[in-house]
């Protein structure tokens, strides 16, 4: 069952098209994986997906609903439905490890506080950190910060959860914890996941399926071999992390 679905969504800033009828659609349950260069769009539509953005035309449904035409309130409430990690985790810095993840549940619901506290413990335990929950994020390292990040995410047993380059920053150790916990939480939690992503690697390892977006156009929807074998291009530079003629124009005399 289809969850999240654009209709011939377009987006501009400026004279900018970031996107250009775009449709696609995110079943229930899906690790979907959002590829493509720098500013082709893809956190663009993340933003859409929870209505931080708003089309220039198209529609944006949540399961079965429209959110593009939604008020501020309404959109509060759809919000609790997702669990978003930022690029840079985003933790609050004035709080320890656990007001930050209890942040949500308190925000958002009318639970006891020894019911908060459990909940921070499950969530904490999940992304396997259970012992930090008095640091502060000053006293972790990168790694733990995104993990906590991501038990914050989770603090509402999201239906959907947004990752916004969650490996950014990270050595391949701990970008590989990173998505051993995507897919960990998708078959624990029955969660569905969208991926922004430059990382090939974790677009591979966590992917059931594979868009990649160029020029505001998505150009490729499909498995991780069909991604490996397509004859285009644009694809495989991009898979291959090589620059072609263009992107080198600049560096030949």
């Amino acid at each position: 069952m289809k969850l999240i679905e654009f209709r011939n969504v377009s987006k501009r800033f400026g004279r900018q098209v970031v996107l250009d009828r775009i449709s696609l659609q995110v079943n229930e349950g899906e690790s979907l994986v959002i590829i493509g260069a720098s500013g082709s769009g893809k956190s663009v539509m993340l933003k859409h997906m929870v209505g931080l953005l708003c089309p220039d035309s198209g529609e944006v449904s949540f399961d079965g609903h429209r959110i593009d035409q939604l008020s501020e309130r309404e959109l509060d409430e759809l919000r609790i439905n997702f669990g978003f990690l930022f690029q840079q985790g985003a933790l609050f810095d004035s709080m320890s490890v656990e007001e930050n993840v209890a942040f949500p549940l308190v925000e958002h619901t009318k639970k006891p506080p020894q019911e908060i506290s459990r909940l921070v413990d499950e969530k904490l335990r999940m992304v396997g950190l259970p012992h930090v929950r008095k640091k502060m994020p000053a006293e972790l390292s990168g790694g733990q910060r995104k993990r906590v990040a991501l038990a914050r995410a989770i603090a509402m047993s999201p239906r959907a959860i947004l990752y916004d380059e969650p490996t950014t920053g990270l050595d391949p150790i701990r970008s590989d914890v990173i998505n051993e916990l995507i897919l960990k939480l998708k078959h624990e939690l029955n969660v569905t996941s969208v991926v922004v992503t430059h990382d090939m690697h974790s677009a591979f390892k966590v992917a059931d399926r594979i868009v990649m977006l160029h020029e505001a156009h998505i150009i490729f929807d499909g498995t991780a071999d069909e991604l490996r074998s397509s004859d285009n291009p644009v694809i495989q530079r991009f898979v291959s992390g090589r620059a072609g003629d263009e992107e080198l124009a600049g560096l030949r005399e």
